[in-house]
């Protein structure tokens, strides 16, 4: 089956929801281990049916947004040459499942997989689909481990961010943690929720991509007993799965920006004092930047900024940038 890509440049013109408050629920479930098993046709059914017990575990919460882990279609304890006749039965009907329970829950789900692209070639991939049960795009692991790429899975190039009607998002899986080269272009592109379906947590670098993205970051992690947790742009836990639980639901507000203090402590009390409980400003200490939110939806934070002549912390840095560039060529 044909699979694509909408790159953001080409769906650009859809609404954006600014300013919206929406609910982001991730699911670190670990998928049974098969093993020896090849009755594959059975294999899908009862993959379909866990993730409806899953699934069930967050829908009654209405989330905007369901993240899933790193191969959540593929038995556990499978060896590549078996995964990849697994596909081959598979095809797209897991695919075809989530989609439906998008439809009928009016959510995105991203999860991710193992499949053939339009080339032919294995790939470990995150897909994500709409509301409607749409494929909305497509991302490659761009840094497959050592034993992936040994094992036949062709790495990705692209580091794509899409629209969604809440906002952009770009996706990472697992490896790709550890690599700045990637996360300097998804940080480029400043998106507002980075996804990251994986088998491994990536400690202190989830808290470096969001930071360095100032983005919203949600893990999903199919590891027995490891957290799928939701941090905000500082990089700080607002929701995690537990010990009891391996799920986690948490509204999010994209309606907030980075703002250093340096230049803006006196601005930022004057904008709570006009303000009040229609804006929170969050200082995690020993930082620097605060993290300034909305409560508004008629009232896009951006603008608020710009009321008090605030610059928001990505603004700031490239204009220290550009200010030593300046001194730099006076000499």
């Amino acid at each position: 089956m044909k699979r694509w890509i909408l790159p953001l440049l080409l769906i650009t013109s859809l609404p954006m929801l600014a300013g919206k408050q929406i609910r982001v629920a991730t699911i670190g479930a670990v998928i049974p281990g098969y093993h020896n098993r090849s009755d594959y046709e059975q294999v899908v059914e009862e993959i379909i049916r866990f993730w409806d017990r899953q699934l069930e575990q967050v829908v009654p919460d209405k989330p905007d947004l369901i993240v899933l882990p790193e191969f959540c279609d593929i038995p556990s304890g499978y060896p590549t040459p078996k995964q990849v006749d697994f596909i081959n039965t598979r095809k797209n009907r897991i695919q075809d499942y989530f989609a439906q329970k998008a439809r009928q829950h009016q959510t995105y789900i991203v999860f991710g997989t193992l499949l053939h692209d339009e080339k032919g070639l294995l790939r470990n991939s995150a897909v994500l689909l709409g509301r409607n049960g749409e494929l909305v795009g497509m991302y490659h692991k761009n840094f497959p481990t050592i034993g992936e790429i040994e094992s036949g899975i062709v790495s990705g190039t692209e580091a794509p961010v899409f629209q969604c009607d809440f906002g952009k998002m770009g996706m990472a899986i697992c490896f790709d943690l550890n690599f700045e080269e990637l996360r300097n272009r998804f940080a480029e592109q400043l998106p507002d929720i980075l996804v990251f379906p994986s088998m491994y947590h990536g400690g202190h670098m989830q808290k470096n991509w969001a930071y360095a993205c100032r983005a919203f970051f949600v893990g999903a992690i199919s590891g027995h007993g490891t957290r799928s947790e939701i941090r905000d742009p500082l990089g700080e836990v607002i929701a995690s799965s537990t010990n009891y639980n391996n799920y986690a639901v948490a509204p999010v507000n994209l309606n907030a920006r980075l703002v250093h203090l340096g230049y803006n402590d006196g601005k930022l009390k004057a904008l709570k004092a006009k303000y009040g409980n229609r804006v929170t400003i969050k200082d995690p200490g020993n930082l620097g930047p605060v993290l300034v939110s909305s409560h508004d939806d008629d009232l896009p934070v951006d603008q608020m900024l710009k009321e008090f002549s605030i610059e928001n912390m990505h603004d700031y840095f490239n204009r220290s940038r550009e200010v030593r560039a300046r001194q730099l060529k006076s000499f």
